[in-house]
């Protein structure tokens, strides 16, 4: 694998996608390169940064409650 190739599969890498012996070509020249190693962990922590920041968050409850009660009301008047 080159480092044009790497740039292209980072990405499939990391969500776990590649196939296996491209994941074995990937991995080797990652090992080799230090220009693809910083590239790919560049990568891995921008990915971590959004998956952290898009984290699943509950709506509060007094906003759960509210939200109940306008949907009942409105089934109602349906």
């Amino acid at each position: 694998m080159l480092c044009d190739d790497v740039k292209r599969v980072v990405y499939f890498f990391l969500d776990g996608t590649l196939g296996e012996n491209k994941k074995q070509d990937f991995n080797s020249h990652v090992g080799l390169c230090p220009s693809c190693q910083a590239r790919t962990n560049v990568h891995r922590r921008l990915r971590q940064f959004i998956q952290n920041r898009l984290a699943r968050m509950g709506a509060p409850d007094h906003l759960r409650i509210r939200l109940s009660r306008s949907i009942r009301a409105f089934r109602a008047e349906v």
